[in-house]
C-alpha cells in the first residue's frame, strides 16, 4: 500500500491530465525494487519487453551490480 501512495503522489505531483504508461512503469519499477527484487524482475522482463535471453542477462547483471549481497 505505501509502494502505491508513492506511486500515486508522484504522478499527482505531476499536474498533468495524462501520463504516459511509460512513466506510470518506470516508477513501478523503482517500487518494486526496493520492495520484492523477484517480483521487480518478473515486472522487468515483461514490461521491457526482451526480445532473447541475453537482454534479459543484463538486466540481470546491472541488477545484480547495484544490489549490495546479503550475508
Amino acid at each position: 500500500d505505501e509502494a502505491i501512495t508513492r506511486i500515486e503522489e508522484k504522478l499527482l505531483a505531476l499536474g498533468e491530465k495524462e501520463i504516459p504508461s511509460s512513466q506510470v512503469g518506470e516508477l513501478v519499477m523503482r517500487e518494486l525494487r526496493k520492495l520484492d527484487k523477484i517480483a521487480y524482475i518478473r515486472f522487468a522482463s515483461v514490461y521491457r519487453s526482451f526480445e532473447d535471453v541475453s537482454e534479459f542477462r543484463d538486466m540481470l547483471d546491472e541488477f545484480s551490480s547495484s544490489t549490495p549481497r546479503k550475508g
